[in-house]
């Protein structure tokens, strides 16, 4: 076998045994865009390696895309939301508590979020509202 073969291989089965959660970034459509820009950068192993990242981080209708996330996230800080302490790690999965979490809107300029967004401990977090989950950290 190839070596790009076999680089893709393991990719893929890397991808296929992810957890439920980073589903939830968006496997397939961060794998395509991941590849495009690998592709673009270093031709088809950067391809290979770019989707490989990309399932990992994501982009899915109803999240914030990786080329939004930047300029999302100063929105957030021009926006001033009230900061939410939790006392537990910030983490994708997460489920926040019942009384206190401010959500907010995301405006349409970002895509179709079906998401709110809070900032919990300093950190940016689009969150399902109705079960109070994590669905995404925006770095």
């Amino acid at each position: 076998m190839s070596g790009r073969f076999m680089l893709f291989a393991s990719a893929m089965a890397y991808c296929l045994a992810l957890t439920a959660p980073v589903y939830a970034q968006g496997v397939l459509p961060g794998a395509k865009n991941g590849a495009e820009q690998g592709n673009d950068a270093a031709g088809p192993v950067g391809g290979v390696v770019g989707g490989a990242v990309g399932a990992v981080t994501g982009g899915i209708n109803g999240l914030i895309g990786i080329k939004e996330r930047p300029r999302f996230k100063q929105y957030v800080i021009e926006q001033h939301p009230q900061v939410f302490h939790y006392k537990k790690p910030v983490a994708v999965g997460a489920v926040l508590p019942a009384e206190g979490v401010q959500y907010y809107a995301v405006p349409a300029e970002y895509g179709h979020v079906t998401y709110q967004y809070a900032d919990v401990n300093g950190e940016v977090v689009l969150v399902e509202p109705s079960t109070r989950r994590i669905v995404q950290i925006i770095q």
